[in-house]
């Protein structure tokens, strides 16, 4: 299985209005590994994973999972937005939030039985919230939505996984635990990719990294891509002068 949900993107350009958001992308994602995205603000990280997903106008896109488009595999992907373009207002607790998950696989029309309240009870007792399963989610911290979400992605049972800033604001415990279940995922042979901003961060998540500005930077093991040169290449004089520890200078 985990060959089969590694992702190739052949050709991926996205223009907004006349402006290029992103250029002539092509890599080849694999299966069993956490893959972030990183670049510095406006590079596209965001845009990458719509892209491929088809969720925003491209205007050239040709993205596989194995052989097939991934426009076929919809079911097999699971999608962890931002959470500032959320509606916390909405009125649905925790437990219905993670059952949501379970929605892909029931077919058209069909609603959740014992089976999926099960997997979604276990799902939550896994990110350590089973005592919340009946509170709103606008009434959570940050970190604890979070883990609702990632609740929500193993309820699913999705071989793909996408993440878009899944650690920003939340806490040393809801990191752990998240942290922890993409490892366990990333065993099984889940394909998942990340949007990430902080560079420190990007040696102890990540297998695999993209250095976006726009256009592809470089692409490949964390620690012979993730490199000062290339990090310098992707950010320019914004990086001022931060030092991460533990990067090759080339």
């Amino acid at each position: 299985m985990a060959s089969s949900s590694s992702i190739k993107i052949q050709q991926l350009t996205v223009r907004y209005q006349g402006n290029t958001a992103l250029q002539n992308i092509a890599l080849h994602i694999n299966s069993g590994k956490i893959t972030g995205i990183i670049g510095p603000n406006g590079a596209g990280k965001s845009t990458l994973i719509k892209g491929m997903m088809g969720l925003i106008q491209t205007d050239q896109r040709c993205v596989l999972v194995g052989e097939r488009s991934i426009d076929t595999k919809k079911k097999e992907i699971a999608y962890v937005e931002q959470r500032n373009a959320l509606d916390l207002t909405f009125p649905i607790n925790v437990e219905e939030t993670v059952l949501l998950g379970t929605y892909p696989k029931l077919g058209l029309f069909k609603k959740p039985t014992a089976k999926e309240r099960e997997k979604a009870r276990l799902a939550l007792e896994k990110v350590q919230l089973t005592e919340f399963s009946k509170r709103q989610i606008g009434e959570l911290s940050g970190g604890q939505l979070q883990r609702v979400f990632i609740a929500r992605v193993l309820a699913q049972d999705a071989d793909i996984i996408f993440l878009d800033e899944p650690f920003v604001g939340i806490d040393m415990l809801s990191e752990k635990v998240v942290v922890g279940i993409l490892k366990e995922l990333k065993q099984q042979g889940k394909t998942i990719i990340i949007v990430h901003h902080d560079l420190h961060k990007v040696l102890d998540y990540f297998d695999d990294v993209i250095l976006l500005k726009k256009e592809l930077i470089a692409f490949g093991d964390v620690t012979n891509t993730f490199t000062n040169k290339n990090i310098q290449k992707a950010y320019g004089e914004s990086m001022g002068d931060i030092q991460i520890k533990g990067v090759k200078d080339e």
